[in-house]
C-alpha cells in the first residue's frame, strides 16, 4: 500500500464555484469570489478585514510594505518556521534576530523575547506550529511596552484558536496560506488578515499595485493612477471560488481531521507510554484546526532510519524545518547564535501523513510500521 503524504481532495461546492467564477466573465483578481470568501472570512474571525492573497508569503511581504520595514530594522521571530517568514522582511533590507522554541509546543518562547529587542526592532512575528497557538497575550503585551507590530505568521493556523479568539485576528495583522497541504486548500494562496481600520486603505493601495485603483471602482476618483509602490499580490478568482468551496465546508473539514488525529494518538498510544515518542501537545485554551500531525523521537539517528524505513515500506513521512538560523542565507548575514532547543527538534520530529481522506485502515498500516521500525 503507498500512502502519500498529501493528498488534496474536493469537500464541497468548489468545483461548482470554479464554473460560476468563469461564467461571470471575471476571473482576475478582482474577482467576486476574492471579495465574497475575503468579506466572510473576516466576519468569521472577527477582523477589520481581510484580502486574498497569491500566497501566505505575498501576505507577508505585504506586512511588511505596510509597516515600512527597511534597511537596519529588526524583526524578532523563530528559527524553526518557513523561509518565507525570515525572508518576506529580509527583501526589505531588515534583520531577522530568530528566538528559540519552546519544547512544548514548538512555538517561540516569549520568555526569550525582550532580551532580543534593541532600538532597531521593528515587529514581532510569532509562527503558530501546527495550529497551536503561541502565548499571544504575553506577546502582545511586550509589544505594547516596547511600540512594536505583531504580525503572526499563521499559515498553519486558519481557523485555529487561542483562548477563544481565532489565530491570525489577535496581532496586528495575521497571515494565511492555502498551499496544498494546509487544513483548508487552494492549491496556492493565502490571505492578510487587517485588525486595525486604519490600515485598510494603505493595504488597497499596495495590493493594487500601488493605484488607487479600487477607490476608482468606488467612484471616488475619477481616474486611477500610481500613487505608491505596490505590487501584484491579488490572486485568480479561480482561487477563491475553490477556497471558498472550502470554507463552506469548514465543519466537515476540521471533524474529519479532528477524527484523524484523534486515531493517531490512540493507534500511538503505546509508544508514547513507553517513553519512545513525545505526542504533540495542545495546551489549555488552544483549539487547533488539525493542519499536521507529529511526534518527536530520542535522536537524529533514530529520524533518520525511521523516515528510511517507512519510505521502503510505502509510507511517505517527513520532517520539517532546517533552522534558519543555520542556513547559508543566515551565515551571510551574520546571524551565530545557538537556539538548543530549535535545533533539538528539528532533527528529531516526525511528521505523518494527513489529508482528509486518509482511511483509518491506512493509519493502521502505518502505526504498525512504525511499530515494527521501533521493535514494539
Amino acid at each position: 500500500m503507498e500512502i502519500p503524504f498529501n493528498k488534496p481532495s474536493v469537500e464541497g461546492k468548489e468545483v461548482e464555484y470554479i464554473l460560476q467564477a468563469i461564467q461571470s466573465g471575471k476571473i482576475g483578481g478582482d474577482g467576486d469570489f476574492n471579495r465574497l470568501c475575503g468579506d466572510e472570512i473576516a466576519e468569521t474571525i472577527g477582523a477589520k478585514k481581510v484580502f486574498l492573497t497569491a500566497s501566505c508569503t505575498d501576505a507577508m511581504e505585504l506586512a511588511a510594505l505596510l509597516y515600512g520595514i527597511q534597511s537596519g530594522d529588526e524583526i524578532i521571530m523563530p528559527s524553526f518556521t518557513y523561509v518565507s517568514t525570515a525572508t518576506a522582511f529580509c527583501l526589505r533590507g531588515a534583520k531577522p534576530v530568530f528566538v528559540d522554541i519552546r519544547s512544548d509546543t514548538l512555538n517561540m518562547d516569549e520568555k526569550q523575547i525582550e532580551s532580543l529587542i534593541t532600538e532597531r526592532t521593528k515587529a514581532i512575528v510569532p509562527v503558530h506550529y501546527a495550529g497551536v497557538a503561541c502565548e499571544m497575550k504575553r506577546i502582545n503585551q511586550i509589544a505594547n511596552q516596547h511600540s512594536l507590530r505583531v504580525i503572526e505568521d499563521a499559515a498553519h493556523g486558519f481557523l485555529a484558536s487561542y483562548k477563544g479568539k481565532y489565530l491570525g485576528a489577535i496581532g496586528d495583522i495575521g497571515c494565511y496560506s492555502f498551499h496544498e497541504t494546509k487544513t483548508f486548500t487552494a492549491g496556492e494562496g493565502g490571505a492578510i488578515v487587517l485588525n486595525n481600520e486604519d490600515d485598510i486603505p494603505a493595504v488597497e493601495i499596495l495590493i493594487e499595485k500601488g493605484t488607487n485603483r479600487t477607490a476608482f471602482f468606488r467612484g471616488e476618483v475619477d481616474r486611477y493612477s500610481w500613487v505608491e509602490l505596490g505590487s501584484s499580490f491579488l490572486p485568480s478568482a479561480l482561487i477563491g471560488a475553490f477556497l471558498y468551496g472550502q470554507f463552506q465546508a469548514r465543519d466537515t473539514i476540521i471533524a474529519k481531521r479532528k477524527a484523524i488525529h484523534e486515531n493517531y494518538d490512540r493507534l500511538l498510544q503505546p509508544l508514547t507510554d513507553r517513553g519512545l515518542i513525545q505526542p504533540m501537545r495542545i495546551p489549555d485554551g488552544c483549539l487547533v484546526n488539525h493542519h499536521l500531525y507529529y511526534f518527536l523521537v530520542d535522536k537524529p539517528q533514530t529520524r533518520a532510519d525511521l523516515l528510511t524505513h517507512l519510505r521502503k515500506e510505502g509510507v511517505q513521512a517527513v520532517f520539517h524545518f532546517t533552522p534558519l538560523h543555520q542556513s547559508p542565507y543566515a551565515k551571510r548575514i551574520g546571524v551565530q547564535n545557538r537556539l538548543p532547543i530549535t535545533e533539538s527538534v528539528a532533527d528529531r520530529i516526525v511528521r505523518l501523513p494527513f489529508y482528509n481522506r486518509l482511511t483509518l485502515e491506512e493509519q493502521e498500516t502505518i502505526v504498525e510500521k512504525i511499530f515494527d521500525f521501533l521493535g514494539v
